[in-house]
Formats: structure tokens, sequence, C-alpha cells
């Protein structure tokens, strides 16, 4: 697989290697096939977060120009997204479009910050379970907020609340609409069926074109676009610098990172699936600062926020687009659409889009993923399950949050458990010596050492069970040897922990010889002082801390003062 250059835009890569009009045929077309298939994505999306569908459209031409002009993959396709939709939502109802056009300013340029700091890589550090929870969670949501308008529900402010929504919703089934409901069934068969029949079909498309040509054929009594958004701007506005004031922002600070967080997410698990497709691999960091520049651009021209379609990119590829410039034909068309077509879409039934969007509810459940995690391991079901339902039930933010916080902390506990300290004394028993595998009859220890062997990472999850299994010992031998080849990490809790240790050994008039350090617990051992001769207590490997052993046993003076210069000091 190819790598693509840090910090350089796929775009310039590709002009630099060469564009072809082959390739630039494949993008046009791929670009126009894409445009189709985001058209009433990019307005559904709009829509189902609380916002006008004509922000959704200018979304999907502004930020997915920059997306594909500026990111870090040759073909990802940017636009409106699902996953946004719960944060827009709330963020809207609290503090306007405005507001939301600052926290999408403020995500982009977290996002800009995140990319020159080169933190692309800890996204990749997000639990998968989490990342399903939290996905799963945010398509239930979206799916109930679009069933009153899937059956033409006519009853004012339905509560957010999800509980309160649907007791709303199932109290007043009685007052839904036959035709709404039955362009709505119609809308989502049509699509199923157009998936089934062949993936290069439109489905989204055709559905809401069947739909609209039936509700305006036969004037059936449903609510629209145009009936429920009245005034919509054709083209693109000119962009506005938004008022904010400091109070303004402090509040909206949660918000943005979470529109940063998953703009990031999204967009790069986007690229990596790109990626398998392509056989090329996109620049990570340069990704997160074409992303950020979209969504600055995005709150400037009125937009929403915006990150990589999975979708939309595959249906890019499918298409043959190979090069960010069938992104930006994609962002051209859509741009035409916008100043040709919005008196034509004020047509479609709101129904119509609430089908498409509970299809795009089901792509993002995952369901196989889901059941797949829930059987693997009780740890990584909890986590599944504790996200999904504080998304579902309390807040996207709090769920990311409690999500990661608890999967930590379960991973701790299970690499404590994997941390192993073993105790060798003259009566040893099978032991692997530094890579090789020896009995007792090959390793000789003197009858007054005491070797303790630490295998695995010693942090702060085990940095106390050490400690312990030093005072567990019966009785304290003259020389303790610490075998520390199979400890490749260190911490300031693990290096306490070894403080701790020397103290005990020096009350007790214990000679402490450290065996095989690695470079980093070694360079953490340096800088907090215990060794600042690192000759001295530390031997190189395991055949040289016995050897030194066994020259201070045989020490006369070693043996009449029996003090402790644990620690050389040279």
């Amino acid at each position: 697989m190819k790598t693509a250059n840090p910090f350089v835009p796929a775009f310039i890569t590709c002009m630099r290697e060469g564009y072809s009009l082959k390739l630039f045929r494949a993008d046009v077309i791929a670009g126009l096939t894409v445009a189709i298939v985001a058209l009433p994505l990019a307005m559904a999306m709009a829509v189902a977060s609380g916002a006008s569908p004509d922000k959704g459209l200018v979304t999907a031409v502004v930020a997915g120009f920059f997306i594909s002009f500026l990111g870090g993959s040759r073909v990802q396709i940017g636009g409106p997204t699902g996953a946004f939709v719960v944060v827009i939502f709330d963020v809207i109802q609290r503090f306007g479009f405005n507001g939301l056009i600052i926290a999408s300013i403020m995500a982009g340029m977290i996002l800009i910050i995140a990319g020159y700091a080169k933190l692309g890589k800890l996204i990749k550090y997000i639990p998968y379970p989490v990342i399903t929870g939290f996905t799963t969670g945010i398509a239930v949501i979206i799916a109930s907020s679009q069933v009153k308008d899937f059956i033409g529900l006519n009853v004012d402010n339905i509560p957010a609340d999800f509980l309160n929504k649907w007791y709303v919703l199932l109290t007043n089934l009685d007052k839904a609409s036959l035709c709404a409901t039955a362009l709505g069934v119609l809308g989502l068969a049509t699509i199923i069926i157009c998936k089934k029949v062949s993936p290069k079909i439109p489905s989204y498309l055709v559905s809401i074109l069947l739909i609209s040509i039936l509700a305006f054929a036969f004037s059936m009594p449903v609510e629209t676009i145009g009936s429920k958004f009245p005034s919509l701007p054709t083209g693109l506005p000119t962009p506005v610098w938004p008022t904010f004031s400091l109070d303004e922002i402090r509040q909206l600070v949660p918000s943005a990172f979470t529109i940063a967080f998953l703009a990031g997410i999204e967009a790069l698990l986007s690229a990596v699936v790109a990626d398998g497709l392509i056989g090329h691999k996109h620049s990570l960091n340069q990704e997160l600062i074409g992303q950020g520049v979209a969504n600055v651009a995005s709150g400037l021209f009125g937009g929403i926020p915006a990150t990589g379609a999975i979708a939309r990119t595959a249906t890019n590829i499918k298409a043959g687009g190979r090069t960010p410039v069938a992104g930006i034909f994609h962002a051209i068309f859509l741009l035409v659409f916008l100043y040709t077509a919005m008196d034509i879409l004020a047509f479609i039934p709101m129904a119509a889009l609430a089908a498409v969007l509970f299809m795009v509810s089901w792509g993002m459940s995952d369901l196989k993923h889901f059941t797949q995690i829930a059987k693997i391991s009780p740890s990584d079901r909890t986590i599944l399950f504790l996200t999904f339902l504080l998304t579902v039930m309390v807040d996207l933010t709090v769920a990311i949050g409690v999500g990661v916080t608890f999967a930590s902390l379960l991973f701790m506990r299970h690499m404590s458990r994997s941390v192993e300290i073993r105790r060798q004394n003259h009566r040893n028993e099978y032991e692997e010596q530094d890579g090789e595998s020896v009995t007792d009859d090959e390793i000789e220890i003197p009858e007054d050492v005491i070797v303790l062997q630490i295998n695995g990472p010693l942090f702060y999850g085990f940095a106390a069970e050490f400690c312990d299994k030093l005072k567990s010992l019966e009785q304290m031998p003259r020389i303790l040897i610490l075998r520390m080849r199979f400890m490749p990490y260190l911490d300031a809790s693990g290096e306490n922990s070894i403080e701790d240790i020397i103290k005990i050994c020096r009350e007790h008039k214990t000679y402490v010889i450290f065996s095989a350090v690695r470079s980093q617990p070694r360079a953490i051992l340096q800088k907090a002082g215990i060794h600042k001769n690192l000759d001295g207590a530390i031997a190189v490997d395991f055949d040289h801390a016995l050897d030194m052993a066994k020259q201070l046993l045989a020490d006369p003076e070693f043996t009449r003062k029996h003090i402790d210069p644990t620690v050389h000091h040279e």
C-alpha cells in the first residue's frame, strides 16, 4: 500500500504524480454519481438535525469541496452525516443556529490544531465497543426522531428526551396520517428493493422522486419540504463571521470538542475503509487539517458540521473515482442543484426524507458488530451497553467520556493481571533466563540471595502488588536481585514502588541489584535520581548480577559491616 506524504493534501500529491484525461473522465462521472446520492442525504441530515434542508446542501457543497481539496485521502467524500445529528439538534435547541455556527468553527479549529500537533493517532485508541455503542445509540435516536414525519403525526412540541418522546408518539398514534404512512412505507420499500436489485441504483433518489411524484399527482394532504420550510433560499449564501461573546464560547466548548471528536473518528474510519479499496494510505494528520478547514468554512457559509461519509466515499470508489477531483466535482454538481432545483425540492414529502433516514439509521446501527461484541467478553459487553444506553438516555458527550474512562479502567485491570512477579532462590524451579530456557542445575543462586523477576509493565495498576510481593517474604535476603529484562515499561507509580522497595531493603540491610534494565525504565530511574551512576547497582544481564552478588558475599568487609549500600551515588 502506497503511503501518503504527511502535511501534503492528497490533491497536490495526485497532481504531482500526473493527471490524465482518462482519470478526469472517471472522476467527473464518479462526482456526478455521488452528488445524486448525496443530494437527498444532505437534506435529510439537516432536517433530522433541526435545521432547514438547504443547510445540508450548503454543507455538502462547501465542506465537501474543502475535504477533497485539502484532505489527506484521495477519495474521501465529505458532508453532513448522522453522527452529528444528536449534537447539532442539542446545540440548536440551547443556543440557536448562531451557536451552532460558532461551535462548528471552534470544532474546525480544534481539528486543525490536532492535525498539526500530530494527534491523529490518538483516535485509534478509542475502544471499538465505545464507537459501536455510541453510533448504534445515535442510530436509535435518529430513527426515533423521524417517526413523527414518517407517519405524518400532527403533534407539536415533541420532547427531545428519548422516553418522553416515545410516550408522546405512542399516546398520539390516533393522529397519524394514513397518506403519509403509506408514502413512508412505500419509500422505505423502494429503497430496500433498489438495493436488492443493484447497488448501482441511486435508491434514495429513486425513492424520493417516486414518492414526490405520487404525492403531487394525487394532491395528497401530506407535509412537504415547501410547507415545513416555506422560505428556502436559492444558491450559496455570502460567508458571514458570527457574532459571539466569551460566555457563549465557554458554554459551547464541550459541544465543539464533541463535534471535533466525532468528525475526527468518522473521517479517519472512512479513510481507512477507502485505503483498503484503492491501495493508497491516507495522510492521517492532513486529513484532520482538511476536516478542520472544511468545518470552519461550512460555519462561515451558514452550514452545519461535516466529516467524511463512509457510504458516499464507498459510492465514489465504486463509481470509478480515484483522485480528490471526484470529490470536488461532487461539490460542484451539488452547487448546480442548489441554484437550479430548490423550487422542485420543495415538493418532496417529509415522509420520503424520513424513509431515507430510517435506512441511514439502519446502516449506522451495525447490528452485526453490535451482537458480535456483546458475545466476546463481559467487559466489552459492559462497555458496549453502557455507552449505548448513555447515548440514548443521557447525552452523547457523557456517553463517550464514561465509555472511554470505563474501558481504560478495565484495560488497566486486565493489564495488571497480565503482570507477573516470579521469585527465584537457591531452590530454583524451571525458569527462563533472559530468553533462554534453563533448569535449576544451570543457575546457581547463593543461599543469601533472592531474585524477583518482573514480567510485564510496572505501572500504577500493579505497583502496590509489587511491594506486597517483597513484604510477603518470610525473611529478607542479604542481596535482592530485581530482574527487569522482561519489564518494558515503568511509570511514576512503578518508580515510586521501586523506591519503597529500596527503603524496605535499607531497613533490613539488604543490598539491591538491578538486572538487565531496558531503556525506558532505565531512563525513568535515572531521571528520578535513583542511580546517578548506572554502572553501579545495575547489572547488564543476569549472569553479571549473580557474579556481583557472589563477589559481595565473598567480601569480608561486606559480611562484617552488613550495611546497605542499596543505591550508589558516585
